[in-house]
């Protein structure tokens, strides 16, 4: 596979796939970058560690302080305890949420996440310019064809 058939492979998986954590995997939230793709990371449980990043995330994905990311322990190694298995975006948040899931340690994220898809409004809303909505214009189309007729009643 070329690279830019696997990094586009990789960014629609991340994209399109919810995830939900399995038993052996925790959530944890990213503190800092310690460089050759490793992170360290806080976990659900309070624990601080290093996780190491896999390779079919390595210069296809950045994780930024404060993210997201799934992780599964692993068993050799002092220094790093886990590898990074999925990096979670605000979607895929909300759904671990909506399935109970979701740790209380990391409550407020999903708050704050709540709180902006709210101010967003829904995909469907229509930017419309203030005051104007669809039912003013279909009243004001239903007006104008009334005055038509009352016009053509006052010629006959």
């Amino acid at each position: 596979m070329s690279r830019a058939t696997k990094k586009r492979f990789v960014m629609k998986e991340l994209d399109t796939q919810f995830i939900l954590p399995e038993s052996n995997q925790l959530i944890a939230k990213c503190l800092a970058s310690r460089g050759n793709n490793l992170h360290e990371v806080l976990d659900q449980k309070g624990n601080q560690y290093l996780a190491s990043m896999p390779t079919k995330f390595r210069n296809t994905v950045w994780i930024k302080r404060g993210q997201y990311i799934l992780v599964e322990s692993i068993e050799e190694g002092d220094k790093v305890k886990a590898e990074i298995v999925n990096i979670l975006d605000s979607e895929n948040i909300l759904h671990i949420d909506a399935n109970g899931q979701w740790p209380e340690s990391f409550a407020d994220e999903v708050e704050k996440l709540k709180r902006s898809t709210n101010k967003k409004g829904g995909e469907n809303d229509i930017d419309l310019p203030p005051g104007f909505s669809d039912d003013e214009s279909e009243g004001d189309e239903n007006e104008a064809d009334e005055s038509e007729d009352d016009e053509e009643e006052e010629e006959d």
